[in-house]
């Protein structure tokens, strides 16, 4: 949901019978997840994505660039003039370079090695090829950088040649979302300890907010106080757990 932004209704049921964890149901939109909790009940949770605007850097001064700032803003985008030598932030969502052939090659290496979703060199056909095959880069990094950067719509004027690339960007939008991109540098993230609940069954993450009890075999966690207060009660009865 994050990597693409879409909205779903997540369905929470003790019905065992789901199609598997996370399956999604024959209404268009709906996921339904099994809970064995002993609490019973059937919850409807609609769920809609609420991410920042995409961070995007234009290169350039030229009415294209313009056009890519003021164009970017109007569609939501958090559109920022850049110039060649400015450290790239790790959230960094787009990087279209409209210099018409200056410092060109370092904008888009360093983009290209930081791992920025979309990359776009505004060029004719020809010089965007011959520029491409001068960058010091692996094969697979050059094939993600995008020129002519947009979409053939038989754009002519700054603003259509700006309305194309975000059309194009629009169009890749699932394909380089940012959940699916690690920030540069950034650490693998720490696994989680988990338990099973005794009593219903689920899967508990251990952290020190989560409920338990202390038994001479060890502590046992739960998923929350209904299940706690019934193995406090009768122990036995979930020994087999």
């Amino acid at each position: 949901m994050l990597e693409t932004g879409e909205s779903l209704l997540l369905r929470i049921t003790p019905a065992a019978d789901t199609g598997g964890e996370g399956a999604r149901d024959p209404v268009e939109g709906l996921v339904t997840v099994a809970n064995p909790c002993l609490s019973g009940g059937t919850l409807d949770i609609f769920l809609e994505a609420n991410l920042p605007p995409a961070l995007a850097y234009v290169y350039g001064h030229a009415p294209v660039a313009r056009a890519l700032l003021d164009v970017g803003r109007v569609l939501g985008l958090d559109a920022r003039p850049a110039s060649p030598g400015e450290p790239l932030p790790p959230d960094l969502d787009v990087v279209v370079v409209a210099t018409h052939g200056r410092d060109e090659e370092k904008v888009l290496i360093e983009a290209a090695r930081s791992g920025v979703p979309y990359i776009g060199l505004v060029a004719s056909p020809k010089r965007g090829a011959a520029v491409l095959a001068g960058l010091d880069i692996t094969e697979e990094r050059r094939a993600r950088i995008h020129t002519p950067a947009g979409l053939d719509i038989g754009a002519r004027t700054p603003a259509e040649i700006a309305l194309s690339v975000y059309a194009e960007i629009i169009a890749l939008r699932p394909q380089v979302a940012r959940a699916a991109r690690p920030a540069a540098g950034s650490a693998a993230p720490q696994a989680v300890a988990e338990n099973v609940d005794p009593v219903c069954g689920m899967t508990v993450a251990i952290t020190p907010a989560t409920l338990s009890l202390d038994l001479a075999a060890g502590r046992v966690y739960f998923c929350g106080p209904g299940c706690q207060h019934a193995f406090a009660d009768d122990p036995s009865r979930y020994a087999h757990a």
